[in-house]
């Protein structure tokens, strides 16, 4: 209904008469005649008495009588047109025909308040919804998949370390103590599932201490981030050392038996220290049997760097609610001996051999086998509020050498966008550069943003002048690489990363297909070759958007991992419960793995919920999260463990 310049448009439907003519027009001005005449009368009959026979009632009756008029007026002008009409016809009909009186006389309509259309019909919604509202609905939203992927194991795979949920069925590839069930139940507590909270708790009181009787070979670091970080996180949040008002989450969801949770972690912790004890050198052996309470190497000798040294976060909190300083004692001496071996600007190769306690091999990445170490040297230090200037402080001082060598020496940026990425030194510092980083490497930019701020906000640190410029740098640098990997995903034909991806750099003849997405800006950046086409259902990329939007209150990367959520949810999801990896995301429709592994439901459903919800749940700079994403609380009693130094 859109009329000509100067308001000289039709009248709205319900100011004309059915035919179209103006005789509601001519109506309407013989009634205020009327109205104008009735009120001079008034006002003459009025004048006549003296003004000491003028009462108060009378005056009363005068003003009563003046406003029923004014609202006739009033209410026959606007023509009981309202919400956006009727603020389009105040502004052009009533500035034609009354410019003086009417501007005057009528104040403007309150009306309520009004999105810009793209936040009314986001997504295809109709309804008029705040921008709280809205990321409180898609918080719902992860909270019902985390449901459905529940009710997939719960139904075909309950007490199975995983579910295959194209086949339902259950499968022990984590040593058979029901990872699934020990790596949701924090999850659940935070998201307020009880009726998983309830299932998954009873589940573990009646059978995880049995199986720790029976089980077999474990790998010790697998089950201490999972198993163990798991129900260390569920104790703590169900009010086991009575901090759990600290986590933001409200007291009334469900909680488990925090006492027994506590009685299994020691039973397992005590049998998974054999790794450690066993040890000829400080770097504990990979494998555990865990009935028979024995430790051993892995076949060819070695153990991963990021496995011997991602244990601490678990054992030292350990330690701290038990009482009981062996677990950390025994952890921390994998820190303390690191320090005492060579670098490269601070970087380590990825296996190390625990029988002479030395670096073996000079391959250098931040993705498989080295991740989590360079974490951890972060990590262990915020949680030792205490010591982080004394006994601890030279775990921040290896950290920041390390991030200084990534700068240095992994750091580079594609042709022809200029993405920025992390490579690999293969063979070490003098053989070649390749240009290949894995999904693993996208935890580095929410460990670069923790490490600038401490947790708290970009701006309170600015303001506090509590941000170096070395940390400057290292927040710029998170915020290109999570570009990067949030372009991984966008690069693809299902808006799902792959494994692993190369890139496209200046001097480099590395070739390859690209991701399928020819509408993509970086498509010619991103080379994803056959073999690495697979999707695990990862964590990492959606873990740094959570860590980055809670530091630079950006709202971009809530954005970028609701675009995520929706590709898992059109290209993972199983109708029959659960959700599944996939053989190749560049591809239409995707080929289908059966599996759904655990750390969906501990890690990457849980950092979507926390990316969607309010920042007061579970803050940076009173919780750290372990590689498992199982958070624990940033140790300020004094009942800590001292530290040698």
């Amino acid at each position: 209904m859109s009329g000509g310049g100067g308001g000289s448009g039709p009248l709205p439907y319900s100011m004309r008469d059915v035919d179209g003519s103006g005789a509601y027009n001519n109506a309407k001005f013989r009634h205020r005649s009327r109205l104008k005449m009735a009120s001079q009368a008034l006002f003459t009959n009025s004048s006549k008495y003296q003004c000491g026979k003028f009462t108060v009632g009378k005056f009363l009756s005068l003003l009563m009588v003046s406003g029923v008029i004014y609202l006739l007026v009033h209410k026959s002008s606007d023509g009981f047109v309202s919400g956006e009409l009727h603020e389009k016809v105040g502004n052009t009909h009533t500035k034609k025909d009354f410019p003086k009186i009417r501007t005057f006389w009528r104040k403007p309509p309150r009306l309520p308040p009004r999105l810009p259309p793209n936040e009314i019909y986001r997504n295809n919604s109709l309804l008029l919804q705040s921008p709280q509202s809205e990321w409180t609905l898609r918080q719902k939203k992860v909270k019902e998949a985390f449901e459905h992927a529940w009710s997939g194991y719960r139904n075909y795979a309950m007490g199975y370390d995983e579910l295959m949920p194209l086949t339902r069925r259950g499968i022990d590839g984590l040593g058979g103590l029901g990872a699934t069930v020990v790596d949701s139940l924090d999850t659940a507590i935070i998201m307020g599932a009880d009726d998983v909270v309830s299932e998954a708790s009873k589940w573990i009181e009646d059978n995880l201490m049995k199986k720790l009787s029976e089980k077999g070979q474990v790998n010790l670091f697998e089950t201490t981030i999972r198993v163990l970080g798991g129900l260390l996180s569920a104790y703590h949040l169900s009010g086991g050392d009575k901090a759990r008002g600290d986590s933001g989450i409200p007291m009334t969801s469900k909680r488990a038996n925090p006492e027994r949770l506590l009685e299994v972690s020691k039973d397992l912790a005590d049998r998974l220290l054999l790794a450690f004890t066993s040890s000829p050198t400080a770097i504990p052996l990979s494998d555990v049997v865990l009935r028979d309470r024995t430790a051993h190497a892995a076949p060819d000798g070695l153990s991963s760097t990021s496995e011997a040294t991602t244990l601490q976060l678990e054992y030292s909190y350990l330690s701290t609610i038990s009482g009981d300083p062996k677990y950390d004692l025994e952890a921390m001496k994998v820190l303390e001996h690191m320090r005492t071996l060579p670098t490269v600007e601070g970087l380590v190769p990825i296996y190390i051999n625990p029988s002479s306690g030395q670096f073996s091999g000079e391959n250098i990445r931040l993705g498989s086998r080295g991740d989590s170490y360079y974490e951890y040297l972060l990590k262990v230090w915020v949680q030792q509020e205490r010591y982080r200037d004394t006994s601890l402080k030279y775990l921040f001082e290896m950290y920041t050498e390390a991030m200084k060598g990534v700068k240095h020496l992994l750091v580079r940026k594609t042709i022809p966008n200029g993405l920025v990425f992390v490579g690999e030194l293969p063979y070490g510092r003098n053989g070649g550069f390749s240009p290949k980083m894995d999904h693993l490497v996208c935890f580095l930019p929410g460990t670069l943003a923790l490490g600038a701020t401490k947790g708290i906000t970009k701006k309170k640190a600015l303001e506090n002048h509590l941000l170096t410029a070395e940390d400057i740098d290292n927040l710029q640098l998170a915020e290109d690489l999570a570009k990067t990997c949030v372009e991984m995903y966008f690069v693809t034909s299902t808006g799902l990363a792959p494994e692993i991806a190369y890139f496209h750099i200046e001097g480099n003849s590395e070739g390859g297909p690209d991701g399928g997405n020819k509408s993509s800006q970086y498509v010619n950046d991103i080379i994803i070759k056959p073999l690495d086409r697979h999707n695990l259902l990862r964590p990492e990329t959606v873990e740094s958007l959570f860590v980055l939007y809670r530091i630079t209150e950006d709202p971009k990367y809530r954005e970028w991992g609701w675009q995520i959520f929706q590709a898992f949810e059109k290209y993972t999801r199983v109708d029959s419960g659960g959700y599944t990896s996939l053989d190749d995301v560049t591809s239409l429709p995707p080929p289908r793995r059966d599996k759904m592994e655990t750390f969906f439901l501990g890690e990457t459903l849980k950092y979507l919920y926390l990316l969607f919800g309010e920042s007061n749940i579970l803050p940076l700079d009173k919780y750290v999260f372990n590689t498992e994403a199982h958070p624990l609380p940033i140790i300020q009693s004094a009942q800590q463990i001292s530290h040698s130094v």
